[in-house]
């Protein structure tokens, strides 16, 4: 995108980002499409006929349905057919009866208002425990300017090892870790251990601003970073969003959750049905679905929305769900497997060539102990 195109987008935002996901049209790799009247616009990516937006046009509340019309139109011309992913209830309410669109609920994301986070913390002694384990081990955390963030080594370092444990490649679309390269609208809240100031984690949130709110969008730890270092950033990030006067935070989607309400019923083919129950059984290796919700769960969120894939026509297709895997892998589904059971067999290769290492270690240890030096 220009800047000329961005700096129009991210007035919009700013303006009527409602959607939790908002924000993150502004990212890098998102194409944008605004209406003709210029007071609308949409993030999107597109893979085999499929324009893939990322979560519902960002416009006032009154001209959603008009926007959304335009914009499905504008895409027929061209050939393909739109899919909103990651679409809230403003959209949901207005396609729920759609016959000429179907809903798939994709998990849920859970919800606070950060005004009522000390009160949760007070009542959740094992929130409290986690947090005090981090502190313990003398971990801090400092909120930091968006510009000293974005020059930082240490926290680009910090992300590296982050991304080298992930089961799954690197992943596009709403799903990027370049969060600091443009835009100044974000917060940034770094965890610091020891005298000398070690980086071990952060977090970043990016605003919503309809709802005076803020989304937790990543947070990176390097492996050896204490236990509850995590929390104790999310407990930083909810305290200063209360300060600064928020009603709403959200660490975003848990994908394939039920904690939600209960999507309309009939709207997700069994094809479908059983493909993501597999997924959610078997697909630890790539991605721990129920440890994510499980994570996100610890922090007691009073609330779970629910989040949805809508897409035109009557029936979700296999077609539909290989353009939204196909606009994150940046290519070919298929050739995402293949890396992630390559990332997966090179990770389990490194722990058993730890494992050799430690019982190597130990045996030696054990025949110096015994009055034998080995060789």
């Amino acid at each position: 995108m220009t800047d000329e195109q961005w700096d129009a987008a991210r007035e919009l935002v700013m303006r009527h980002g409602w959607n939790a996901v908002s924000y993150q049209i502004l990212n890098p790799g998102m194409s944008l499409w605004f209406s003709a009247s210029r007071d609308a616009v949409v993030g999107y990516a597109s893979f085999a006929g499929v324009r893939v937006v990322a979560g519902a046009p960002v416009c006032a509340p009154a001209a959603l349905a008009g926007v959304a019309r335009e914009l499905e139109a504008d895409t027929k011309r061209l050939g393909e057919r739109v899919l909103y992913f990651g679409a809230g209830e403003r959209l949901e309410r207005l396609y729920r009866e759609s016959p000429a669109h179907r809903l798939v609920q994709l998990g849920a994301q859970p919800v606070w208002n950060p005004q009522e986070w000390p009160a949760i913390v007070r009542r959740k002694a094992s929130l409290r425990a986690q947090l005090n384990r981090a502190r313990n081990k003398g971990v801090r955390v400092e909120e930091w300017p968006v510009a000293r963030a974005r020059a930082s080594a240490e926290l680009r370092a910090v992300l590296h090892e982050w991304l080298s444990t992930r089961g799954l490649p690197p992943l596009g679309f709403m799903t990027t870790t370049d969060l600091l390269r443009r835009g100044d609208d974000r917060r940034v809240f770094v965890a610091l251990r020891g005298e000398q100031s070690s980086i071990v984690g952060f977090l970043v949130a990016t605003p919503v601003p309809a709802r005076h709110g803020w989304l937790v969008e990543e947070w990176p730890r390097i492996p050896s970073a204490p236990n509850g270092t995590t929390h104790l950033l999310v407990d930083a990030a909810m305290r200063a969003f209360a300060e600064s006067g928020a009603a709403y935070a959200t660490l975003g989607l848990a994908p394939l959750s039920k904690l939600g309400a209960p999507q309309p019923s009939g709207h997700e083919p069994l094809w479908l049905r059983a493909t993501l129950g597999w997924v959610r059984a078997h697909g630890r290796r790539f991605y721990n679905f129920r440890g994510l919700e499980a994570f996100k769960a610890g922090f007691q969120p009073p609330t779970w929305d629910p989040i949805f894939a809508i897409t035109q026509g009557r029936r979700f297709t296999p077609r539909a769900l290989r353009a939204v895997a196909g606009v994150f892998s940046g290519g070919s589904p298929e050739l995402l497997v293949l890396r992630a059971l390559a990332s997966a067999g090179g990770q389990e290769l490194r722990r058993l060539t730890g494992r050799v290492h430690r019982w190597t270690g130990h045996q030696e240890q054990a025949t110096i102990t015994n009055g034998r030096r080995p060789g």
